[in-house]
C-alpha cells in the first residue's frame, strides 16, 4: 500500500497594495491586511483572489476595489522573510520589492 502524505495547511500573513486608480504604475498603499490559509503560495493566492474578486466573500471591512491586473501581494513569514507577488497579464509574478509613495 501507497501512503501519501498530505501537506498541512499553513497561516499566510498577506498585504494587499493597490494604487489609487487602477493602472497607474507607481503610487502602491496597502488597502488591506487579511490571514490567509494555504498549503503553499500558489494555493494562498488561489484563495486570496478568489476572496477578494467574488462579491459574497468579500470582507465587510474591505473598501478597495477587486483585485486586478497591477495589484500587489505581500507574504510576511517572519524570519522566512517577504515574498511579493504582483498580479501581471500571464498571471501572479514574483517581484524583487514594491515601491511605495
Amino acid at each position: 500500500m501507497l501512503f501519501f502524505k498530505t501537506r498541512e495547511k499553513v497561516q499566510y500573513d498577506i498585504t494587499i497594495f493597490q494604487t489609487p486608480k487602477y493602472g497607474e504604475l507607481k503610487g502602491y498603499r496597502q488597502v488591506y491586511r487579511v490571514t490567509i490559509e494555504g498549503i503553499n503560495h500558489k494555493d494562498a493566492i488561489k484563495n486570496v483572489f478568489r476572496m477578494f474578486n467574488v462579491n459574497d466573500l468579500i470582507p465587510k471591512d474591505y473598501q478597495a476595489r477587486y483585485l486586478n491586473t497591477g495589484d500587489i501581494l505581500l507574504f510576511d513569514e517572519g524570519r522566512k522573510g517577504q515574498t511579493y507577488y504582483k498580479l501581471c497579464v500571464g498571471g501572479w509574478q514574483k517581484v524583487n520589492r514594491v515601491i511605495l509613495r
